[in-house]
């Protein structure tokens, strides 16, 4: 069954206690990029046995990683890619010894999800992330521009070296969508957009391992029948991990919403989770920034997070029953 998770830093904050009482228990983890002693990596098994047993000393089970080491080499194909691959393999090898089954990456090059305004406007004060693509900056990166061909096939040398680490370990490989879903930003190219590019990421090396992350704030803008997507990956069983948000407008011109005020029926999306038998984690993301709390990590509130987790925990009590 769905089981509702949040996004959980290494080192303490506000949110350990904030999530813990609101009753969940499940963390998508960071990676220990300030915790590392001589001769370790992010991806060394000490590294992240000490970060797993901080998690576990704050009352939460790590059920995913949401964080990369460095990989921008291997997704231009430049020299040095194999090293950084080594990193990501040695990552996967890990968690599987630790028992994490989730490892969420994406395949943005040069820069990762982009905003415009990270302080648009909302309901009663609050502010959310707005994108305009007549306001992205030139110099958003110095790279000469790259072709969707050639990150096609960056990505499955990527996989082709991965997915049989990923295979061996019994972790999953989970695709982040490309935020926002639009190609090229600045001459750079953009391939996780569309669903019909995700269906030929599923089919270009088939594995159990070869998974998405269901990320609904990008997947809305992609489609208009947010629910036949959830059905049609999850009738793959390629759906591993899920990102519950939402937003306004189209993907060149678009903000964030509260996740009662966007344009997708979320009842609808919890529904087809449970139609297709998923049982993974899904969080919420990209919430508004309210009275009271600081808009300097913007989409990651930590009192916004309170009003997503009992949305979630009502929309999923009204499908799953308690």
């Amino acid at each position: 069954m769905l089981e509702i998770a949040e996004v959980i830093p290494p080192k303490y904050s506000p949110v350990w206690k904030l999530a813990k009482q609101c009753g969940v228990d499940l963390a998508v983890a960071g990676l220990p990029f300030d915790d590392l002693r001589a001769n370790e990596r992010v991806s060394s098994l000490s590294a992240l046995q000490r970060m797993k047993d901080e998690y576990e000393k704050g009352g939460f089970e790590i059920r995913v990683i949401e964080a990369r080491p460095p990989l921008n080499k291997a997704k231009r194909g430049l020299e040095g890619r194999d090293e950084e691959i080594d990193v990501v393999c040695e990552l996967i090898e890990n968690m599987g010894k630790l028992g994490i089954p989730v490892w969420c990456y994406e395949w943005m090059t040069d820069f990762n999800w982009v905003r415009t305004n990270m302080a648009y406007p909302s309901r009663g004060g609050s502010v959310v992330t707005a994108f305009n693509v007549a306001d992205v900056p030139d110099d958003i990166t110095s790279n000469p521009p790259i072709s969707e061909e050639k990150l096609w096939e960056t990505l499955e040398y990527f996989l082709r070296r991965v997915l049989p680490v990923a295979e061996k370990a019994g972790v999953k490989l989970s695709m982040h969508p490309d935020d926002p879903p639009i190609t090229p930003i600045k001459g750079v190219s953009r391939i996780m957009r569309s669903v019909p590019n995700y269906q030929r990421l599923v089919e270009m090396l088939p594995s159990d391992y070869n998974t998405i992350t269901l990320c609904q704030g990008n997947f809305t803008l992609m489609t208009d029948d947010l629910p036949s997507v959830i059905r049609k990956f999850g009738s793959q069983n390629k759906i591993s991990f899920v990102h519950f948000r939402d937003v306004e407008g189209v993907p060149t011109d678009f903000h964030e919403t509260w996740h009662d005020a966007g344009k997708t029926d979320m009842l609808a999306c919890m529904k087809a989770y449970k139609d297709i038998g998923f049982d993974g984690v899904l969080r919420p993301d990209h919430v508004p920034t309210v009275e009271g709390d600081s808009n300097e990590n913007a989409g990651y509130s930590a009192f916004g997070r309170l009003y997503a987790i009992g949305y979630i925990r009502g929309l999923h009590e009204a499908v799953y029953g308690k």
